[in-house]
Formats: structure tokens, sequence, C-alpha cells
């Protein structure tokens, strides 16, 4: 089998609820597909959902280099090669872990269509569901219970609530959240870089009857040393989430103890193949893993899935960027029922796109 060519193109989604985190409001998403071609009857479908502040690029840059430093490269290469194909576009795409990701997961989903199996089993098929939460952003504490009680009411059992601008403030929320859903559904925090140390202490403190499951990205990315201090003094487990990129960084949070878990973002990190590294370094530390995503089409919260359902040690999902998309042309390509994600049993990525 040889790849003959690669086909790039962007979808704008707008969202049904634009939502608020502690350094900007999102009202849509712009996703750059990709379809690698080859001269057998397989074909590979990826996304990319890159993020200015969080993966450095822009849709119209990930379509660029994908399409001027991408394309000719692996045209004539053998896609079931992934390896040697991913080495060959990593240096034109070093720097863009979201073009990254779309490449590697369109050549895992033809590798799974190639050998007829869905990629979770080709990869390890440890459990065959997850169940994911589901992001609350920042609103008033009303507001925020409102959607509270109606994503519980939709069968959700773990809520991510979105804070970092107010620390007080959060504290509410989360004590209003906590005693609005009782004490049986899973809550998460994600301060988005929002606090520093004392303040992330002082949410700590002023939580704890609320008994949250975790906090996430407490302190700015580029303070490992208040993080670490954070996590050291914290009851919490502190999730690294902005902080992990690259494997170097997994390596440097894992070796020096910064957190005590892990949130792994394909596109963040550029990809399965990367972010299976990135789970051994953690699995080695004895570190626990989430896999989430950013704003994304199903397609790419099915390869998060099927990543998640391949590893023990991946726990946890915050695999919900896809839900308030609007327009999703790959709608289909996951199953979601009462806050449990299944893979469709299709082979590869089990997508679909319209």
């Amino acid at each position: 089998m040889r790849i003959t060519g690669m086909e790039v193109w962007q979808v704008r989604m707008p969202l049904a609820v634009p939502y608020t985190i502690a350094y900007e409001t999102i009202d849509h998403a712009v996703n750059v597909f990709v379809r690698i071609l080859t001269d057998g009857k397989q074909i590979g479908l990826g996304c990319a959902a890159p993020d200015l502040e969080v993966t450095g690029e822009t849709a119209a840059g990930v379509q660029a280099v994908l399409e001027d430093s991408v394309r000719e490269r692996i045209t004539g290469l053998d896609p079931l090669r992934f390896a040697q194909v991913l080495d060959r576009v990593a240096e034109p795409l070093r720097g863009h872990p979201a073009a990254m990701a779309a490449v590697d997961m369109a050549l895992h989903d033809l590798l799974g269509c190639a050998a007829g199996i869905p990629l979770w089993i080709l990869m390890g098929g440890f459990r065959d569901s997850i169940m994911t939460s589901v992001t609350i952003g920042i609103l008033p504490g009303d507001e925020t219970v409102l959607q509270a009680n109606d994503l519980v009411a939709r069968g959700f059992l773990a809520l991510k609530l979105k804070g970092g601008n107010d620390v007080d403030e959060d504290i509410a929320r989360v004590r209003q959240v906590r005693e609005a859903v009782g004490p049986d559904i899973e809550l998460r925090f994600d301060a988005n870089q929002g606090y520093d140390a004392a303040a992330a202490l002082r949410f700590v403190a002023g939580t704890r009857a609320a008994k949250l499951e975790l906090l996430e990205q407490p302190t700015p990315k580029d303070g490992s040393a208040v993080m670490a201090h954070v996590s050291e003094q914290s009851y919490l487990p502190v999730m690294a989430d902005e902080s992990l990129m690259t494997l170097r960084d997994a390596f440097r949070i894992a070796s020096e103890e910064l957190a005590d878990m892990v949130n792994i973002k394909l596109m963040k990190v550029g990809g399965i193949a990367r972010a299976r590294r990135i789970c051994a370094v953690a699995k080695s530390a004895g570190m626990e893993v989430m896999i989430g995503c950013m704003d994304e089409c199903e397609l790419a919260i099915a390869a998060g899935l099927h990543f998640a359902l391949a590893h023990d040690n991946v726990l946890y999902a915050d695999l919900d960027g896809h839900l308030d998309l609007l327009n999703d042309p790959t709608r289909g390509s996951l199953q979601l029922e009462n806050g449990i994600l299944r893979p469709t049993g299709r082979p590869g990525l089990g997508g679909v796109i319209q």
C-alpha cells in the first residue's frame, strides 16, 4: 500500500452555547480535516483542532503547513509504517502539534482499517468504555447550578467546573454545585493557570467539604516550582495540563514531582503515537492520566477515546469538546449514553465524515 495524496480542508463550527474560561470566551471552533488517500481501498481520516493560546497554531497555519510541507513528503510512502511517515514530517511540523495530530490520527485510522479491527483493540483493548466529564465554563453561581442540574438530568456523572478569575467566587460556586447535585456526582475543577500559589491553596482549603476529585493546572505553566509547591501542600491531587506539551515535559513533571496527575490532549502533544510515550512515562512514575480535548469534532474525540480505552493508567476522560459543536460533519463517530463513551465498533477510529 502507498500513499497517493492527501486532502486538507477547514470546517467552522459554531458552539450552541459559548463558554468562558480564565483567559478567553469561545463561541466557535475551526477544525482542519485530513484525508490520506492510498492506492488500495483504505483511506485515513484525521483532524486538527488548533488553539493559538494552547498549541500556538491557527487553522490557516495548520492547513498551509499540511498542504505545503507534508503532502509531498508523505506521498509514495507506506502508510502502515506510520513511525517512518511521522518521522518524515517531524521537522516541518515542529511547533505544529495539532497538525501533527491530524496526520498521526489519519495514519492510525488507516492502520486499523487495514487490519479490519477497531484501533483501541489493536493498541491493547484494556477497556471498552469510559466515563467522561462535561465542562461548565465560568458563570455566575446560579447559572452554574442550573447547568449542573441540567447535565446531571441528562445522565452525566462527572462535571468539570472552570475558574481561575476570582478564587472566592470559585469556592462559592463549587460549594453551590455540590449542594445542588449531591454527593454522588464527581466534581473536578480547572483553574486554567489562573491562580498563584496562595490562591490555589486557599481554594483547596475552601472547597474541602465539597470533595473535589482533582484540581487541574491551578498555576501558570511557566512556574513549575509554584505548581510543585501547591501539589506538595494540597491534599487534593493536582493535575498538569498546559504544562504538558512534550515527552520532555512529561519526564520533567514526573521526575521533579511537579504534579500528581497529567492531562494528555492529542492536539497538544502531537497525536496518538506521542501520547502513548507520554502515557508510559506517567505510568513509570505512578501518575494517573486524564485524556482531555480541545473544541474538537467527534472524529477527533473518537481518537482520544481509542487511546484511553487501550491504556490501563488512563483513568479519567474529559472528552466533551464535541457536545456543543453545531454542523459537525463527523457526527456518529462515537457513542455516548449517560455520560459513558463507547467506540462505534467499526475498524480504525470508526469515524464517519459527511
